[in-house]
């Protein structure tokens, strides 16, 4: 084999290695902060909107559209 292609060989074999272990310790760190995160502030069931809240809000969106077909 060459001089230069065993080089290059080496190279690429360097490289790659590089960003493998990059990439596996950027995964391993977004799962560390994930469950950390879950840990200490879990997540909250958000409350169901009320009927009236709801009666509110579809006569917003009927005035919105009503004033957009005005124009």
């Amino acid at each position: 084999m060459s001089p230069l292609l065993s080089a290059g060989l080496e190279l690429m074999l360097v490289g790659m290695g590089t960003v493998f272990s990059f990439l596996t310790l950027l995964i391993a760190a977004t799962v560390a902060m994930s469950r950390t995160v879950q840990r200490y502030f879990p997540q909250t069931t958000p409350l169901a909107p009320t009927a009236i809240q709801q009666d509110e809000e579809i006569a917003a969106i009927t005035a919105a559209v009503q004033h957009h077909r005005r124009r």
